[in-house]
């Protein structure tokens, strides 16, 4: 009820509490109003609750806010054998370029096995990761709900050639010579600079081009984390 949660909220702040996070369960989402009257404000919400916060502290509030980036990760692939890197065109865009497959990473998922999977659902192609290629920032992005974006290109390599694409969300899928896409108009700014940009690994070495990545044990007991880097050679990664 309104009074003892008014109460609640005065015994917190006698208590000298910084700040007050609420999880309302969906099914018991009028409790949201009750909330609001005492100052609380949205967080976040996912399927089954909303999260609210009141801050309690002097000053503005210090908390954290909620997913202010979406990630998307593409996979270029590239069969070093033949020189040509698989690209599809999406069905449902107006204009049809040539871009390299990829999709939203899922929570949890790391980058490189977002890569794997995208390019598996879209273009029938397993692949394996082996280096970042491309990081792209963009802000107020339409499709991130005017969030930040970050999109991410990977050099993959395939382990498998035939394609079977996904009719729902391709229109094209091929294998293209490397330097026929560094080349075309038919494809979007971004994917022709890493097609130039892998064009010139592929020749020159993929040394010059890769950043590469180390999992390291984390401060937390038994968490793992992934750091991107150049390669470092081995008389600096074996100092001591």
């Amino acid at each position: 009820s309104l009074p003892s949660f008014a109460e609640s909220v005065s015994q917190w702040r006698d208590e000298g509490r910084v700040a007050v996070w609420l999880r309302v369960p969906i099914l018991q989402s009028s409790l949201v109003a009750v909330a609001a009257s005492q100052g609380f404000a949205f967080h976040h919400a996912e399927q089954g609750s909303s999260t609210l916060t009141l801050w309690l502290g002097e000053g503005p509030s210090r908390l954290p806010g909620f997913a202010t980036h979406q990630l998307g990760v593409a996979g270029a692939v590239l069969d070093e054998s033949t020189g040509k890197v698989l690209v599809v065109q999406d069905r449902n865009k107006t204009i049809n370029a040539w871009k390299f497959p990829g999709g939203l990473s899922n929570p949890g998922e790391d980058i490189g096995d977002t890569a794997v999977r995208e390019v598996f659902e879209e273009t029938g192609i397993k692949s394996e990761f082996k280096s970042i290629l491309s990081i792209r920032q963009q802000h107020e992005h339409p499709g991130a709900f005017g969030k930040s974006d970050m999109y991410i290109i990977c050099r993959m390599e395939p382990s498998s050639f035939h394609i079977s694409f996904c009719q729902h969300e391709c229109l094209r899928c091929e294998w293209m010579d490397l330097e026929e896409l560094a080349r075309t108009k038919n494809t979007t700014p971004i994917t022709s600079n890493v097609a130039k940009l892998l064009l010139f690994g592929y020749r020159e070495g993929f040394d010059r081009i890769d950043i590469t990545m180390r999992e390291f044990p984390a401060v937390y007991t038994g968490l793992f984390y992934k750091l991107y880097h150049r390669e470092l050679p081995e008389s600096y990664r074996n100092m001591t």
